[in-house]
């Protein structure tokens, strides 16, 4: 009958897994315990907690004899393994303050216990769940900095309008000065009837004689210079002078003596309004100005 029972129990027996060796590995951040077996273990892993204990059953795991093992880690204390009827029992001493957890290996011929601080393990979540996502990496900036650079761009761009608006205005001043100037200056415009009045407010005369009812010539004074202009249906520039200027009303009529005939060419075409013209930019295009 003895016999009877020990091959109906055979199976169980060889079907349990069975305790090669254990190894124990303390860390600064935790205190593994690795168990290895000489079959993959298959067996139920049933865990009980107490105060200061930590009571691990590994179903169909069996051990020859006792085992016990005090340590100085500051996770665990002693670990205890002793072989139990179709069990082994597996007690730990750990602070209060310990987190366990069980896993085999890929291939279940390991087991491992591992004891760890409960405080790190929730400080490791809260990583995981700021390391997934990308964006709370970013830097922020707080409000009062983004509305003070806001302030900052909006002050730059009223800066830069009011610098553009000045460099306009003070284009056109110089080109309306530009177009003020005297009309012995303009080219490439016909000549305008002249009065002694609008002469007089950028120019001033010098001397003036009559040629006939409708033509006069003019000394005009303009800066450091003199300029001798025939006035009237035309506007003709005839010379310019300046360090020689004519000092006398004697001088002056010296000087249409010698242009006499030059005054008479200009005076006699009547008929083609626009040689005048012409011959004023001949004549301006053909003066040797003195510096």
């Amino acid at each position: 009958m003895i016999r009877l029972l020990l091959i109906f129990l055979l199976p169980l027996i060889l079907n349990a897994s069975k305790i090669l060796s254990y190894n124990i590995y303390d860390r600064t951040d935790r205190a593994d315990v690795m168990i290895t077996f000489d079959t993959p273990y298959e067996g139920s892993i049933k865990q009980s907690t107490s105060k200061s204990k930590i009571i691990i059953k590994l179903t169909d795991a069996e051990i020859e004899s006792a085992k016990l093992k005090n340590l100085s880690s500051k996770f665990l204390y002693s670990i205890n393994i002793l072989p139990m009827s179709g069990y082994t029992q597996v007690v730990a001493s750990v602070p209060e303050s310990v987190n366990f957890q069980a896993s085999k290996t890929s291939d279940s011929y390991g087991l491992r216990l591992r004891f760890s601080p409960k405080v790190a393990t929730q400080n490791k979540k809260t990583s995981l769940q700021t390391n997934s996502n990308p964006l709370s990496n970013l830097p922020t900036k707080k409000d009062d900095e983004m509305a003070r650079n806001y302030y900052i761009v909006i002050a730059i761009l009223i800066i830069g309008i009011l610098i553009l608006f000045l460099i306009k205005k003070k284009a056109t001043l110089v080109k309306n000065q530009t177009q003020q100037k005297s009309w012995l200056f303009k080219e490439n415009q016909p000549a305008q009837p002249a009065t002694q009045e609008n002469i007089q407010n950028s120019v001033s005369i010098r001397f003036q004689k009559n040629i006939d009812s409708s033509n006069n010539v003019v000394m005009l004074d303009f800066a450091d210079q003199s300029y001798l202009v025939l006035m009237g249906s035309s506007n003709i520039l005839l010379d310019k002078f300046t360090g020689n200027k004519p000092a006398t009303q004697e001088d002056f009529e010296t000087i249409l003596r010698d242009r006499h005939q030059e005054l008479e060419e200009f005076l006699s075409v009547k008929e083609k309004p626009k040689e005048p013209l012409q011959a004023y930019k001949e004549r301006a295009a053909s003066i040797s100005y003195e510096a």
